[in-house]
């Protein structure tokens, strides 16, 4: 197949830091090609987020949510981006989600907007559309990018490989010039066939890795794959031993290990034991319920351990009025209920489960990463603003925020960038004969996600990652032996990508000794 699309920029994901920038370069005039694997181009990590997004309290300033971020993140924060995030986050939200998108946040009784307050947050400052807020954002920029004439949206389609002169280029003499980014290969699923797409300049905005573990609050697609494609093609990585492990997921095996939102605890709800006695206190006194994550996920554990249980308790009914429950929380409640458990009546069983990605792809304050016309935005990315542990609520806030500026630097630099040619890159060999097993498929990704969260989990220690290191290479092996003699699917390439995330997060937590924020060594 000799296909080849071009366009001005390619953006591959189409959460909120992704949209946000196809969404104002397409305004701007240039030609946005925007890929997603999912059937539905709202189907994201962003459209899973329950949580708010972070916007300006009363008597709040740039000065205190920096004072937050830099709390909740161990010290590790890189202060550059903390600025600019508390400096032009807010003011975000409202141009673009509130002025452009006209996304529905909660109101009070008055009209005004409504604020909650996080774990973490000295002052309520968190907008939220109900327990939904992600799937408010996502409907309101799926709908501003299916508007614009300039954006060709691809569903069902999965990037195989960033494109890469020095890797791929037919001019050999192509090595010799600096790393660059010219387009990525991509798989249409329903074809089974792989083009070419090039472009001046690319966007990676694939999300995070939460399903190389065995529990997570991710969707399905959160597999690495901009991670390992990035990795592939000679980009920085960073922070990749921060995985923050969501405190409190539902757990009524076999119901999926679905988000029960930090704002819920932020209304008032407690972690107990099955006697209904709370426990948090003796973790952090002073924010007991609503300390940061990791210190929670590690309590619950603990506690967990030494209980001999297989889960803790979220109780809402004791500390949050029933009718509070319904409306603040309707997606929660619903849910809870499908699976047996009243939330009005009852606790709600809990574990700790993957949830963000705090490494990723080193990047500057433009989005800009280490291979030339190469950015990368939102969770696969790394700005430094969540340093060692996240502050709840500022994902969906540095997404829109580094959307944008990664926008605002294509605009002012594309007119110096020329499109390399398409046909200086070969079309895609297929050397597969072999159609790929979704059983085998299914028995090492399910190895991938054992080893991940039995030896490089929420606690970890030198034999653990040691035995993970010699499990996931040989795994390795074995996968990329497959993957070269097999047709390409998605899931087989999410499988490739998942064991290179997940020896990438064991080899960070190896090299990091100490313990900081959510990466844990006893």
């Amino acid at each position: 197949m000799t296909v080849c699309v071009e366009a001005d920029v390619l953006v591959l994901g189409c959460g909120i830091a992704g949209g946000t920038a196809a969404l104002l370069l397409a305004e701007a005039g240039l030609s946005v090609v925007v890929v997603t694997r999912a059937s539905d181009p709202e189907e994201s990590n962003t459209h899973y987020a329950q949580g708010g997004i972070v916007y300006r309290g009363e008597g709040d300033s740039p000065e205190r949510l920096q004072e937050d971020v830099f709390h909740a993140g161990a010290g590790h924060c890189y202060p550059p981006s903390v600025r600019i995030l508390a400096e032009e986050g807010p003011g975000l939200v409202e141009k673009i989600l509130l002025d452009k998108l006209k996304v529905a946040f909660d109101r009070t009784s008055d009209g005004t907007l409504s604020l909650a307050r996080e774990g973490s947050h000295s002052l309520p400052r968190i907008l939220h559309a109900a327990d939904t807020t992600g799937k408010a954002i996502e409907e309101e920029l799926v709908k501003a990018l299916r508007e614009q004439p300039n954006v060709t949206l691809l569903t069902r389609h999965t990037a195989v490989d960033l494109l890469t002169p020095s890797h791929h280029s037919l001019n050999r003499l192509a090595v010799y010039e600096p790393n660059s980014c010219v387009g990525a290969y991509l798989l249409d699923q329903e074809k089974g066939l792989i083009f070419r797409c090039v472009a001046k300049k690319t966007i990676l905005a694939t999300g995070g890795l939460g399903q190389i573990f065995l529990r997570t609050s991710n969707p399905k697609g959160a597999r690495g794959d901009g991670l390992a494609m990035a990795n592939r093609a000679g980009a920085r990585i960073i922070n990749a031993e921060f995985v923050q492990f969501h405190p409190t997921t539902f757990h009524a095996p076999p119901a999926p290990n679905f988000l029960i939102s930090e704002a819920v605890r932020g209304e008032g709800a407690r972690l107990v034991h099955a006697d209904g006695k709370p426990f948090m206190e003796q973790y952090d006194p002073q924010w007991r319920d609503l300390a940061p994550r990791d210190i929670v996920a590690r309590a619950i554990h603990r506690e967990m351990l030494s209980q001999g249980a297989t889960h803790v308790y979220l109780d809402l009914c004791s500390y949050i009025p029933e009718s509070k429950i319904r409306t603040h929380f309707p997606n929660i409640y619903s849910t809870c209920l499908a699976y047996g458990v009243d939330a009005t009546r009852e606790p709600v069983p809990v574990v700790p489960a993957a949830h963000y990605f705090c490494g990723g792809v080193w990047v500057d304050g433009w989005g800009r990463s280490t291979v030339e016309n190469l950015y990368a935005v939102g969770e696969v990315a790394c700005t430094g603003v969540h340093g060692a542990n996240r502050l709840a609520s500022t994902s969906l806030l540095e997404g829109l925020v580094w959307g944008e500026r990664s926008a605002r630097d294509i605009l002012e630099t594309i007119g110096e960038c020329r499109r390399f040619p398409g046909a200086d890159i070969p079309p895609w060999q297929y050397k597969g004969t072999f159609t790929p097993d979704p059983a085998l498929i299914s028995q090492d990704m399910s190895s991938v996600r054992h080893i991940m969260w039995n030896y490089v989990g929420l606690v970890r220690t030198t034999h653990r990652l040691k035995r993970a290191q010699s499990e996931l290479r040989h795994l390795e092996v074995e996968i990329e032996d497959f993957y070269r003699v097999s047709e390409p699917t998605d899931s087989l390439l999410g499988l490739r990508n998942a064991v290179r995330a997940a020896i990438i997060v064991t080899k960070a937590a190896w090299w990091n000794k100490g313990s900081v924020g959510c990466h844990y060594r006893e």
